[in-house]
């Protein structure tokens, strides 16, 4: 209980109000409070953890942090070389790498502070172990704590570091991007500067070009997002019914076939798909030879026929998927809810209604909401079936893009690496909204314990 005392007051406030001198002290000379408070080694440490990054922003860190405001003004020279009788170009500075040098010298600055707190707080800890009478650890039996109660430190600190450096830095970095000129517009590619939220107008105006782009796009994405989730859900779901039922023969070979689809590479059955839905492709081939059309339907040139079309093809791909997600919990329905029902007189469209769909929906809704978040940014679909098209002339995205693809239009392909940085934000700010609201929503989130 003693203990749980102590680490329940042992934060940073208590211990700049109630620390010795080694613990206030430990603020300005880190460690110097654990290795007064009998842990010599681990001071050490964490002295010497303070001097690197003093000489780190020395030596680096204060002249990264003082370009990031102007982000450079040195543009690449032409200068005549008389001896040599050419012209020599001078590099001038380089706006990206200042901006990730900045970003990572913060993040470098946010982790030393969150370690000076620790280190401060281990202090204090260590001054009321003391006061109170208790052992303290040495540093050979901190290190063995690693293998047993502290194990889980020793398990996440790997994993934390690459969420860390290839997670959480790339993501401040492209969020910074978003109030940047960084693009290919007026050449602002190698030197660019802060602009503030101009990209965020320039997105949200519906006059501009870019911003009716947006809205479009967002509302496709939406509506495909909704048909692609439910469509493939519910019809998945009356599939796996259907196989499940007693009268249904031979279920393993249904269920076989329609799982074969998922064996074969989407990759691939979209790329045949693509090929085939061409205006000289297969399907329009075989209907004009069988007399059904005189012309090439347009599934991937008419913007209403390119989105069905698309629609349907995702349901090809995506029910047997739902298929397999539901077979299992269809089977662990109680029984004798239908056969209530069906005493009662219920028809097959009302115990679907009341029993089975309810119980679905309870069980199912975070895969729902992972469906519907895999959709929206369910990349491969759109842009190996249809590439985003068909595309207006001067447009930057296509009738069927959705979000992610154009995002992708805009960095790799046509360089507006700023406003692919604001249409990122846009994505994360709409999914987060619907995940959530969807969640706290949801049977499975209000009434956990039981389904009624």
């Amino acid at each position: 209980m003693k203990n749980k005392k102590i680490k329940a007051d042992n934060t940073v406030l208590a211990a700049l109000a109630g620390g010795d001198i080694y613990t206030r002290l430990s603020t300005v000379i880190m460690g110097l409070g654990c290795a007064m408070h009998k842990q010599i080694v681990k001071g050490i440490l964490i002295f010497f953890v303070e001097i690197a990054y003093i000489f780190f922003m020395i030596t680096k860190g204060i002249s990264c942090l003082a370009e990031l405001p102007g982000l450079g003004e040195a543009e690449q020279g032409k200068v005549w070389n008389e001896a040599k009788q050419i012209y020599e170009y001078t590099q001038g500075d380089n706006s990206l790498l200042i901006l990730l040098y900045g970003v990572a010298v913060l993040f470098v600055t946010f982790l030393f502070i969150v370690f000076w707190a620790i280190q401060l707080r281990e202090s204090y800890y260590l001054q009321r172990r003391i006061e109170q009478g208790h052992p303290v650890n040495n540093f050979r039996e901190d290190i063995r704590s690693l293998a047993n109660q502290n194990l889980h430190i020793s398990l996440m600190a790997l994993p934390l570091t690459g969420i860390m450096a290839f997670t959480v830095v790339p993501l401040i970095f492209m969020i910074s991007m978003a109030f940047t000129e960084y693009s290919k517009e007026n050449n602002h590619l190698a030197l660019f500067d802060w602009v503030g939220m101009v990209n965020f107008g320039r997105v949200l105006n519906l006059a501009g070009n870019i911003g009716r782009q947006f809205w479009g796009v967002l509302t496709w994405t939406l509506i495909w997002a909704v048909f692609a989730t439910l469509l493939n859900y519910i019809m998945g779901m009356i599939l796996a019914m259907i196989i499940n039922r007693k009268d249904t023969k031979w279920k393993g070979f249904w269920r076989f076939c329609f799982v074969l689809s998922i064996a074969v590479p989407q990759f691939v059955s979209l790329m045949i798909m693509h090929i085939m839905l061409q205006p000289q492709g297969a399907i329009n081939v075989i209907l004009k030879n069988l007399g059904l059309i005189d012309s090439s339907l347009p599934f991937m040139t008419n913007v209403m026929w390119a989105r069905v079309t698309i629609i349907i093809i995702n349901l090809w791909v995506g029910i047997p998927y739902t298929m397999l997600q539901v077979t299992g919990i269809l089977q662990n329905i109680p029984v004798e809810l239908y056969e209530a029902a069906k005493i009662d007189g219920a028809g097959p469209v009302t115990i679907f209604a009341k029993i089975t769909l309810p119980y679905m929906l309870f069980v199912t809704t975070p895969y729902l909401i992972t469906s519907f978040t895999g959709n929206i940014n369910n990349f491969n679909v759109i842009y190996l079936l249809s590439g985003g098209g068909p595309t207006m002339v001067g447009d930057t995205a296509g009738k069927t893009d959705l979000l992610v693809t154009w995002l992708y239009k805009l960095t790799v392909d046509q360089q507006y690496y700023n406003i692919g940085a604001v249409i990122g934000i846009f994505t994360f700010i709409v999914l987060s909204i619907v995940a959530l609201a969807t969640y706290r929503n949801s049977g499975s989130y209000k009434n956990e314990e039981e389904f009624m």
